[in-house]
């Protein structure tokens, strides 16, 4: 067994700044009025908390490598497709457990939790029981809590 953290968190676009593409976490649209988070790419947290869950269970740094060249070099934004070349240096592991925890004063994830939890179990080639997700305020104690972004943490087990 080996077990690995990943964590990710990006900001909100700016008042003003032009909205170029729909928040998305865990590969789902939030299309409730808040704002898409600044980044490169899609900018899902969720999944590139997961990105870099495989990585630390696989040694290869995914998002820092491999999906700067695919966004950067080749145009591709889906981190869906940084989970799949994260999960392509798995090897002989497969992906047992995901355990997520998601920080924010908005969106409000609860509305699309089991939406969010049945992507990533498609992604991950996982039963559905096998991907739990948390969410948090925080209690407005960080800038996560305060409305200014959106952070997420992946602990990943893999057999």
């Amino acid at each position: 067994m080996k077990v690995a953290i990943g964590q990710d968190s990006h900001r909100f676009l700016g008042a003003g700044a032009p909205a170029a593409r729909p928040l998305l976490l865990g590969g789902v649209l939030f299309d409730d009025g808040t704002p898409p988070l600044d980044g490169n790419s899609d900018a899902d947290v969720v999944l590139h908390a997961l990105c870099n869950a495989i990585s630390g269970l696989t040694g290869v740094n995914v998002l820092g490598e491999a999906a700067d060249r695919m966004c950067l070099g080749e145009g591709v934004t889906d981190s869906e497709a940084y989970v799949r070349e994260a999960m392509r240096h798995l090897g002989g592991s497969r992906l047992a457990f995901l355990s997520f925890s998601i920080e924010c004063a908005r969106p409000r994830i609860s509305p699309r939790l089991e939406a969010m939890r049945d992507n990533i179990a498609r992604m991950a080639g996982l039963p559905r029981a096998s991907v739990g997700i948390t969410a948090t305020s925080g209690e407005g104690l960080t800038d996560f809590g305060r409305g200014l972004g959106v952070q997420a943490f992946c602990i990943a087990t893999a057999e």
